[in-house]
């Protein structure tokens, strides 16, 4: 299994949250309860999106996704949980069944209520034309696919993602700080069950001292190498 967060993307020149020059960095979160209870907070979220202010959207693939991509296409990996929302996983190639998504996607809308997908290009005009952005078939809020700061966490994905941790013989982490909960606790239920851990990240985590072996150093360069040794 494995668990990736905002460091296996800041490599294909997506922004991380919390570090300096990160997302909230240059804009302040809008919070779920906000967005529900405020027509300007709802604006303000879908200026974001059409903007693109917060740079989730529009890049591509880097090495480390693509290494991810070959040990799927390996039978290496039985799926991919990501805290990320940016869709590279599967632009690189792997099968939207591999991902799960336990922070939602930002290249989509969903309606909150009955859960239908909507594509940003078919709402535009409506955005545009100053409407507030509702279902057309239950009338329920849209809202970027992301799960927003108050949001509940989507069940069934925690769910998989609980019971792919649970089943694995190794949980390699890439790219996540590990400090952003229930998330975080994925990789720990793979330890606890028996699996060796494995953290490559840039900088230290908290589950360092849990880890069978933690390596501080870019993503995409060391997993092409890897891969180029399996195909050896």
């Amino acid at each position: 299994m494995v668990f990736t967060g905002a460091g296996i993307s800041t490599e294909s020149g997506i922004p991380d949250f919390r570090s300096p020059g990160g997302v909230w960095s240059k804009m302040s979160p809008i919070y779920f309860q906000d967005f529900v209870a405020s027509r300007e907070q709802r604006r303000e979220a879908w200026r974001r999106v059409y903007n693109k202010s917060a740079g989730w959207t529009g890049a591509a693939p880097n090495d480390g996704h693509y290494a991810v991509a070959k040990l799927v296409e390996m039978g290496k990996v039985s799926s991919i949980i990501t805290q990320n929302v940016d869709n590279l996983h599967q632009n690189s190639g792997v099968p939207d069944e591999k991902v799960i998504e336990v922070h939602g996607n930002a290249s989509y809308a969903k309606c909150l209520n009955c859960g239908k997908r909507y594509e940003y290009e078919d709402l535009k005009p409506r955005y545009e034309a100053d409407e507030d952005l509702t279902c057309l078939f239950c009338e329920g809020l849209l809202k970027s696919a992301t799960i927003s700061f108050g949001q509940a966490m989507p069940e069934k994905e925690m769910m998989f993602a609980e019971a792919e941790a649970i089943n694995c013989d190794l949980c390699i982490v890439l790219g996540s700080s590990l400090v952003v909960y229930p998330a975080a606790s994925i990789p720990l239920y793979a330890k606890q069950n028996g699996a060796k851990y494995v953290i490559i990240n840039r900088e230290p985590t908290e589950h360092d001292e849990m880890a069978d072996l933690v390596l501080n150093t870019e993503i995409g360069p060391l997993l092409r190498e890897t891969i180029d040794l399996l195909e050896a």
